[in-house]
């Protein structure tokens, strides 16, 4: 088949969730298929190296990104749309015109979009079959349902109530959609009744990508991977740093924080040991010589990358429940899981001064990921949907 790849990331070097993720996908698709990539460039004044894509995309055209200003002209009339302000914004008219001519030149067989922001141009697609590639809606639906004053619960109450309906107007253009858990599944059959073609793809890694990593492990360390850009990873940082920190620091002096990934200039509280790496190309090594990874997230949707990615190189894990969420993890199998401030730090204490325990955690991890959470056993599972909807 011909298929036309739409990205909001531009997937290399895959330096985050997403577009670990979409090149991945990419990898799997082109095995048996012809791939054009249509990204935008998510990364401001740096050229996009594409040579890495060009030995399996047919081809692939650049877009620049136009990052969401709520201060905009587009933005505040957003408020009298019924799409949402994010969308309106950073619509592209140079990506809608790439879209067109490029399936004006070549005849497709399916379209993919992934995330929000590609769907988003489904209305200029030619009627040809699509795939929602990951539908997330989690973090809107939970910030209407957890908001505790009246002001917060209207204010984000009617930006899920507009999401939804958009949601709901998009998906008609769609032949199948995918989610990365039964939990972002449940939350789509709520938002929308008798929207039955969806898959949990779930988030995965290419184990065989990080067989060779070999570090040395340094003592007390910790790391956290996740851009701020994000703000249930920089939420979690506040709540760490503030919260759980400075106990780990009264019983482990030494210990350190590496916090990787774009901060977006976020101020965090002034505490000793604490490493921003800013903008890192290979976190693997990273967290391959880091004690212990931590998850402390306490909003969010869909699953963490950044949990199997640990898993995957052998580096146990302390989660919240939120930061676990969607996994199909057992607590004290594959990761220790505290959710207050006191019950977190003691069990990052506890892997910290117990090598025993962090043998025997990573290796269940490990196992854990090879089975389920490996590109290698979910692939075949994402292009028979790809199949489906092209002849849906």
């Amino acid at each position: 088949m011909k298929i036309l790849f739409l990205s909001r990331w531009f997937p290399y070097p895959p330096s985050n969730g997403a577009k670990l993720r979409i090149y991945n996908l990419l990898c799997g698709l082109a095995q048996d298929h012809e791939v054009t990539l249509l990204s935008f460039a998510d990364r401001s004044n740096i050229a996009p190296n594409v040579s890495e894509l060009e030995s399996f995309c047919q081809e692939i055209q650049i877009v620049p990104w136009k990052p969401f200003n709520s201060h905009s002209l587009h933005a505040r009339l957003g408020f009298l749309s019924l799409k949402p302000r994010s969308i309106i914004d950073t619509f592209s008219p140079e990506m809608r015109t790439r879209i067109e001519q490029t399936l004006l030149e070549k005849d497709y067989d399916v379209v993919i979009a992934s995330e929000v922001d590609m769907a988003a141009y489904s209305q200029y697609f030619r009627g040809l079959p699509a795939l929602f590639e990951e539908v997330e809606i989690g973090v809107l639906y939970e910030r209407f349902t957890r908001s505790k004053s009246f002001r917060h619960r209207l204010r984000f109450g009617l930006t899920w109530l507009k999401h939804r309906s958009y949601l709901i107007s998009l998906l008609k253009n769609f032949q199948a959609c995918t989610v990365v858990s039964e939990q972002e599944r449940q939350y789509l059959s709520q938002a929308v009744n008798g929207y039955h073609t969806v898959e949990i793809i779930p988030n995965c890694v290419n184990l065989t990508s990080y067989g060779h990593i070999q570090e040395v492990l340094q003592p007390n360390t910790l790391i956290f991977t996740g851009s701020f850009n994000y703000s249930p990873n920089y939420e979690a940082m506040l709540w760490f740093l503030r919260e759980v920190y400075p106990a780990i620091q009264t019983q482990i002096p030494d210990a350190h924080l590496s916090i990787t990934g774009d901060h977006a200039n976020r101020s965090l509280p002034p505490v000793n040991n604490v490493t921003l790496t800013g903008f890192v190309d290979d976190v693997r090594p990273l967290i391959a010589r880091s004690q212990v990874s931590i998850a402390p997230l306490r909003t969010g949707g869909g699953t963490r990358l950044k949990i199997l990615e640990a898993m995957a190189l052998r580096t146990p894990v302390v989660a919240t429940s939120k930061g676990a969420e969607g996994l199909e993890v057992q607590a004290g199998k594959h990761l220790l899981i505290a959710d207050t401030p006191e019950t977190f730090a003691q069990a990052v204490i506890r892997l910290l001064k117990d090598p025993k325990l962090r043998q025997q955690l990573t290796e269940n991890a490990y196992q854990l990921v090879r089975k389920k959470y490996n590109w290698e056993v979910v692939m075949p599972r994402f292009l028979q949907l790809v199949e489906r909807a092209a002849n849906a």
